[in-house]
């Protein structure tokens, strides 16, 4: 995957004024998770867990994986809501412990076998089925499928992901605009202190600029 932010560290603003002090420590709390520890799912349903994560945000094997199955088990253990839910979903917690059993029992079904043991093109094809509401199995006991993959799976996981810095730097994006903020908002216009794309052919240019970010 060719990297569009050479030289690029978010982490280079920390003590900034792009930064205050709440945002420090809320960031500080993301990068000490412990990719293993598991407090809400149980540890069949955390092996389940695991592999969807693997599948639907599939990371990079030149950095640190982002620990984004250990970002849901916390937020399933802290409880903040997204302000809104689908009157056919139960709460978040109910629809991750029934979801995931569903799924599990869906694989037993066609496979044999627990979603997690599947290779990977078989459980691709499970959350596909999952995703165009073609898995009907009793262990989902009413709660439609289709949308415990958008608006848990997918809402979930996608956005503990894009939560870490790690998946900052790979974007581009300088992290939260308090209390610094931007001032240069046209488009193709930047702040010294945001990342800079490397076009083709210019990636030195683009890796000078973005080492100069933070200092």
């Amino acid at each position: 995957m060719r990297d569009l932010y050479p030289g690029y560290d978010v982490l280079a603003k920390r003590n900034t004024p792009s930064w205050n002090e709440q945002t420090r420590g809320v960031i500080g709390r993301r990068l000490s998770i412990d990719p293993e520890r598991h407090q809400f799912f149980s540890d069949a349903e955390w092996l389940t867990v695991c592999a969807l994560c693997h599948r639907i945000v599939p990371q990079p094997t030149d950095r640190p994986p982002i620990p984004v199955a250990a970002m849901v088990d916390l937020k399933m253990v802290e409880g903040p809501r997204d302000g809104y839910r689908n009157a056919k979903l139960p709460p978040m917690q109910d629809a991750w412990r029934q979801g995931l059993a569903a799924l599990d029992l869906e694989a037993r079904g066609a496979h044999g076998r627990r979603f997690h043991e599947l290779p990977a093109v078989l459980q691709e094809g499970l959350i596909i089925a999952m995703q165009r509401g073609d898995l009907h199995g009793k262990g989902w006991h009413g709660m439609p499928c289709q949308l415990f993959f958008k608006d848990r799976l997918l809402t979930d996981i996608v956005k503990s992901y894009y939560a870490h810095p790690a998946a900052w730097n790979e974007i581009g994006w300088g992290g939260p605009a308090s209390p610094r903020g931007y001032v240069r908002l046209k488009a193709d216009r930047r702040d010294p202190w945001e990342a800079a794309e490397a076009r083709p052919g210019r990636e030195a240019e683009a890796y000078r600029k973005n080492r100069r970010v933070g200092r």
